[in-house]
């Protein structure tokens, strides 16, 4: 296949999932949304976490809120769960690899927090464990993921589904959301 064809049916297949995303996500986006301004607004915070590119979109946007994303103001409280290697392979090794975003929600994550789990999948069982672990600490459980939300469905509240079966398409969508989302928390501060 030609170069020039090829990029622009990666285009035109990012085009289409853009165009379904926003009907599909446009409610829950702004329950989150809400949640996160009214959790930070009163001293709480909010935990980012997910694996491999999933991860890296949770240190991403923790970096967005406690640093910046356009404009100076002050830090906004965020951590990504993804980046202690120190708890990540102490858990791992002494419990579970399962258990290493619900170890460190426990310990860091208080009732009115915010806990966001991204899982293309909806199937990542570290993420379906803190997703479990904020709910049952008090902390709202939200998630991000795709294809049809997978075992997230009816754990996290709200949970933003990405429609379509393709990884590159749904973590494309998940650094849209997560900066719109960055966008509305930085303008309410």
């Amino acid at each position: 296949m030609p170069f020039a064809r090829f990029l622009d049916e990666q285009i035109a297949a990012h085009a289409e999932v853009l165009a379904q995303t926003g009907p599909a996500v446009r409610e829950p986006f702004q329950r989150l949304t809400d949640a996160c301004i009214l959790s930070l607004h009163r001293g709480g915070k909010i935990l980012l976490f997910g694996n491999g590119g999933s991860a890296a979109d949770a240190q991403h946007l923790a970096a967005e809120l406690v640093v910046r994303y356009r404009v100076n103001r002050p830090a906004l409280a965020a951590v990504a769960l993804t980046t202690d290697s120190s708890i990540l392979t102490a858990c791992g090794n002494d419990l579970s690899f399962d258990d290493i975003y619900a170890r460190q929600i426990e310990a860091l994550g208080r009732p009115g927090d915010i806990a966001i789990g991204i899982s293309t999948s909806g199937r990542s069982p570290n993420v379906l464990a803190g997703l479990r672990a904020a709910r049952e600490n008090g902390l709202v459980a939200a998630g991000f993921s795709g294809r049809d939300g997978g075992e997230m469905v009816g754990l996290a509240d709200p949970l933003l589904i990405v429609p379509s079966p393709v990884t590159a398409r749904i973590q494309e969508m998940h650094i849209l959301i997560g900066h719109a989302l960055c966008d509305r928390i930085e303008a309410a501060a």
